[in-house]
């Protein structure tokens, strides 16, 4: 049939919104769900850890992330761990360094040690077929000038991850407070020495912020070194970046907490997803709230809901 013009206008006046929604499908990102499972104090400790998957799998997570000291116990006996995980319908993220592992990454003279422990480890999680390694970083924070420590910091990270990517596997380092790996200097400084194909940035909400910087903005500057988010919010007070200085203690209690559910408002979580959506990111979003202020199970029911008004699935997509 001859197509009126009425309706060859009308069907080229629609070609610009069906072509904009298409490239929109097209950027939107790839976000994974998963969730540690170390909530303080109930989920906290390796004697707690068969809990803590009974109540995150009840809760509708399905990919959980957890410390070597956790499962080290099945480091014999992988098949074991694999058991206990499906019958709650769970795989694993990826397993964090700690424990008796060597973590001191500032030391050179441990160097050795550290990338023998770290391999191990990639060795175990590749078993379970983890796409990367997360880390953590032991090691003194010295005051002053820091680049000798950086420098030797970049050689130990470079090195790890030329034989984790060679494995197939992503190495991505993550700053922490209390870790020689926390302030915006340090991150700016780790991520100029080392290789961006070798190592990539692990953003943690609660703790970049409360280091004074905006994960909004690491998420611009890094966005193609990022693999992966710890997710938590912070009072809504320190969006964007906490001014002040932390003292100690904080984060001991349920009364000092620093770290808080998802929706607090402290951290622009739409902000973040915007850039990923707009860019096809792809990668790892963990639900990780260090302290809980009534029960972890309850906490990580919030952290659900709050996704999911993100349009997140918190569980295996139908």
């Amino acid at each position: 049939m001859p197509i009126s013009r009425r309706g060859f206008l009308a069907g080229a006046a629609a070609l610009p919104v069906i072509l904009e929604s298409t490239v929109a499908a097209a950027a939107r990102s790839g976000i994974t769900v998963g969730i540690t499972v170390d909530t303080r104090p109930d989920w906290n400790g390796a004697q707690n850890f068969i809990r803590s998957i009974d109540e995150a799998s009840a809760a509708g997570y399905r990919r959980i992330e957890t410390f070597w000291n956790y499962v080290e116990r099945w480091a014999d006996n992988p098949q074991g761990l694999k058991d206990e995980l499906s019958k709650r319908s769970l795989t694993l993220e990826t397993v964090s360094n700690g424990g008796r592992m060597r973590t001191d990454f500032v030391d050179p003279a441990q160097r050795d040690g550290v990338i023998e422990d770290h391999m191990k480890l990639v060795r175990f999680i590749q078993g379970f077929g983890c796409d990367h390694l997360k880390i953590n970083i032991g090691g003194k924070h010295g005051p002053g000038d820091r680049t000798a420590d950086y420098k030797e910091m970049a050689k130990t990270f470079n090195e790890l991850g030329r034989r984790i990517t060679d494995m197939g596997m992503k190495f991505g380092v993550h700053p922490h407070l209390g870790s020689s790996l926390q302030t915006k200097q340090d991150t700016e400084a780790i991520m100029e020495m080392t290789d961006p194909k070798l190592v990539n940035l692990i953003v943690d909400t609660g703790h970049t912020t409360m280091a004074g910087m905006d994960p909004v903005q690491l998420t611009r500057t890094y966005l193609h070194r990022i693999i992966e988010y710890h997710i938590k919010d912070v009072a809504p007070g320190n969006k964007g970046g906490f001014k002040g200085e932390l003292t100690e203690p904080y984060n001991t209690t349920a009364e000092n907490r620093i770290f808080f559910e998802l929706g607090r408002g402290g951290v622009d979580f739409t902000g973040i997803k915007k850039i990923l959506d707009d860019n096809g990111w792809k990668g790892w979003w963990t639900v990780e709230l260090d302290r809980t202020g009534t029960t972890a199970k309850e906490s990580c029911l919030i952290a659900k809901k709050y996704l999911e008004t993100l349009g997140l699935t918190v569980g295996y997509a139908s």
